[in-house]
């Protein structure tokens, strides 16, 4: 059980070493004026993870890396809280579940999770919501 836990560990820690070391080449390696995102309509212009169900983005595998080692990705699409409120959730985790301190990779995470999963952008997504149902005609039940 022991070396399961290791092999967990080295395996977290790898893969959040990864994101972190491929989010800062591609800050290093792209133009800051191609870092900034126009203002696009949010439903039109985001891809799924087929492996997570959550929002692609640059920051997606850091994400993965500290969230996903403890708990499902759905945990995460159900929820819509402000970015304190993400960092309280996350200081909750710690205090009671044992998480870790996720250093500087904590920001990447608060910045992917404020803006993909933040009340603000909840209005905005249509994600894992059908259209709004209009012209409705109701009618009475009748006893039968």
């Amino acid at each position: 059980m022991k070396i399961i836990n290791v092999y967990i560990l080295v395996g977290t820690i790898l893969i959040t070493f990864l994101a972190f070391k491929q989010s800062e080449e591609i800050k290093i390696n792209t133009p800051h004026s191609a870092l900034r995102t126009p203002n696009l309509n949010v439903s039109d212009s985001l891809t799924i993870d087929s492996e997570t169900g959550l929002i692609n983005d640059a920051n997606l595998m850091m994400v993965k890396a500290q969230c996903t080692a403890c708990h499902n990705t759905q945990l995460i699409q159900q929820h819509r809280f402000t970015r304190e409120g993400w960092k309280d959730k996350i200081r909750w985790m710690q205090k009671n579940h044992k998480l870790w301190d996720l250093g500087e990779s904590e920001k990447v995470v608060l910045d992917y999770l404020e803006k993909y999963y933040s009340p603000k952008m909840a209005s905005q997504q249509k994600l894992n919501r059908r259209e709004l149902l209009k012209n409705l005609q109701w009618y009475k039940l009748e006893n039968r």
